[in-house]
């Protein structure tokens, strides 16, 4: 991989647009894939960030609607629902041997993507973080229409795996990602690294959409039901191979900014489709494996399943 690494990003939403603008910022070339219309606007109007952290500024993009060329590593930054039609845009033919880099809920997409691209390019990845992508119309002496990225966490923080991947095509990218500002480091265990992610989003995510409460009420309101989410999330984990301590859970939990939303609430609040399945479904199917009770867990789901469809 060269020193500046051209990076594809499928999917310019809050993640993505977030880490397209930091990169393009830093000096890499970065190509952004997505619908026409979206293409269209990011060639002409860039992305916009707002960050307490990184600033407000506006970075300038390639887009395209599909990937044509090589590139050294494609971030996958899509939504669970829209992951089979998206991926349309990147012909494993123009991949070549380019890492494939997703940030995607959930625990079951690596092996999805291993089926259709070159499994020993895979690096699952995981990021901490609160970013939306926001819709607003240009107010009068403004650019025209843009992309609008709201960074709303005090920290960007991504954990890529090198499992499969070559380390040190891995390394590099974390190189660049930490070098835009983000604090990336790359870790051996892929188990390990999606299930943390994964033991913090899912009671997270199901609990404020449940209840259409940001975390710092849901969590005092609903206390016995996030121990038990944790509990039982925890089990799972441990259960797949990888290590979780409720406690530390829920001290993240409630050292968070009590504002803060899951993606999957916001969904909720948009008239979206929930990651529902990637997410509580997914965690329901270990527990099954392992034959791990999760009671709570599996009523949340279904609460959600019968209230968004």
């Amino acid at each position: 991989m060269t020193s500046k690494p051209t990076v594809a990003v499928l999917g310019p939403g809050g993640i993505g647009g977030l880490l397209a603008a930091l990169l393009s910022r830093s000096g890499h070339r970065v190509i952004c894939l997505a619908r026409e219309s979206t293409a269209h606007t990011l060639r002409t109007g860039g992305i916009h960030v707002r960050s307490g952290q990184f600033g407000e500024f506006t970075a300038a993009v390639e887009a395209d609607t599909e990937l044509r060329e090589p590139v050294d590593a494609c971030l996958i930054t899509v939504k669970h629902t829209t992951l089979d039609t998206a991926l349309t845009r990147v012909p494993a033919t123009a991949l070549g041997d380019a890492l494939v880099v997703p940030f995607l809920n959930g625990i079951e997409h690596p092996a999805a993507l291993r089926a259709r691209y070159r499994p020993d390019r895979v690096a699952p990845a995981v990021i901490r973080v609160e970013s939306t992508r926001v819709h607003e119309a240009p107010t009068t002496g403004e650019p025209g229409e843009r992309v609008v990225i709201e960074h709303g966490s005090p920290f960007a923080e991504i954990d890529l795996t090198a499992a499969t991947a070559p380390r040190a095509r891995v390394d590099s990218l974390a190189a660049a990602l930490s070098g835009a500002g983000t604090t990336a480091r790359v870790v051996e265990d892929e188990t390990a690294a999606l299930w943390a992610k994964m033991a913090f989003l899912a009671p997270f995510a199901l609990l404020t959409t449940r209840y259409g409460l940001p975390l710092g009420e849901a969590r005092t309101r609903h206390r016995e039901e996030l121990q038990s989410l944790v509990a039982e999330t925890t089990a799972v984990s441990r259960a797949c191979g990888a290590p979780a301590d409720p406690a530390q859970a829920l001290a993240r939990y409630d050292a968070f900014p009590p504002g803060a939303k899951s993606s999957m609430q916001r969904d909720a609040e948009a008239g979206r489709p929930l990651e529902l399945d990637a997410i509580g479904g997914a965690l329901l199917r270990a527990a099954d494996r392992h034959d791990v009770l999760a009671p709570v867990t599996a009523h949340l789901v279904r609460e959600l399943r019968d209230t968004h469809h």
